[in-house]
């Protein structure tokens, strides 16, 4: 197994100087060149799980290993894409993209080859000379996405990385992404609040549970990538993985509305937006 994740135990101490659980025994194995996401309530640890693995965070027990070899701090091997495209905004686009490569000491002339190729993966190539305030939302995830994928990690970590965007701005990112990751092969851990952007892109669907984030279970989507997949099979998966979350989302309400909760209806499952499951 490429990435394996055992047993994963993450507190933090809150503003009370209490132990606070976010992450309780987590453990799942990941195939090499898969696309996996993760989903789940509001503060149930996505993001801290992303830290642990790219090694941005220390996991209190338990280890993650890339093809049997832990670790524990970060590395070129797993590259992190954040909602924010933290793009250095006196830089141009390409030099972004070929500020890391600076870093490994790699010549400019062969830097800026592969940047080039890597810009025009993403469709970039015209804006190579602009800055980041001359681009729009999307451009800049794209120039973000760029600059990770020049490093050629065997991982992708991406943590809510379409979130800020606008829904067709969202749309075709999704499928540029799907069309990246085909080319490349690369390895993509995907943190998302939105079930229906996990339904798209993922093979595997984490769902988490509430505070302390614990696996709930493990959905398996349908292998149809390669075109659109039926609405009524989108819906039926979205469907399932809020009634499996249902509790969970209840959960988190009690707990940030406290008395006022139960003057609330049970809106999600009779949903029929295009946003179903957004912001859980």
């Amino acid at each position: 197994m490429y990435l394996k994740i055992e047993g994963i135990n993450k507190s933090f101490t809150n503003d009370q100087n209490e132990k606070v659980k976010v992450l309780d025994n987590i453990s799942m194995e990941i195939e090499k060149g898969s696309f996996v996401s993760i989903v789940g309530p509001s503060g149930c640890g996505k993001s801290t799980l992303l830290d642990v693995i790219a090694g941005l965070e220390k996991a209190d027990s338990g280890f993650i290993s890339v093809s049997g070899k832990k670790i524990n701090k970060p590395g070129p091997d797993r590259v992190v894409v954040f909602q924010e495209d933290g793009l250095f905004p006196w830089l141009t686009v390409l030099d972004n993209v070929m500020y890391g490569l600076h870093l490994k000491k790699i010549s400019k002339i062969d830097a800026e080859k592969k940047a080039k190729e890597i810009l025009k993966m993403v469709h970039l190539s015209q804006y190579i000379h602009s800055y980041p305030h001359q681009l729009s939302g999307g451009m800049k995830q794209r120039v973000a996405i760029a600059r990770a994928l020049v490093m050629e990690p065997d991982i992708l970590l991406m943590d809510e990385p379409f979130s800020a965007l606008d829904e067709q701005t969202k749309m075709m990112l999704h499928n540029e992404l799907l069309d990246i990751w085909k080319e490349t092969k690369v390895t993509i851990f995907f943190v998302t609040h939105d079930i229906r952007e996990a339904v798209k892109l993922s093979e595997k669907i984490v769902v988490l549970a509430t505070r302390p984030g614990k696996i709930k279970e493990i959905i398996t989507v349908p292998a149809m990538k390669d075109s659109m997949m039926p609405n009524s099979v989108t819906l039926k998966m979205e469907r399932k993985i809020l009634t499996i979350l249902q509790t969970e989302i209840d959960k988190v309400w009690k707990e940030e509305m406290g008395d006022e909760y139960s003057f609330q209806t049970n809106y999600i499952h009779r949903s029929d937006s295009n946003h179903l499951g957004n912001d859980i």
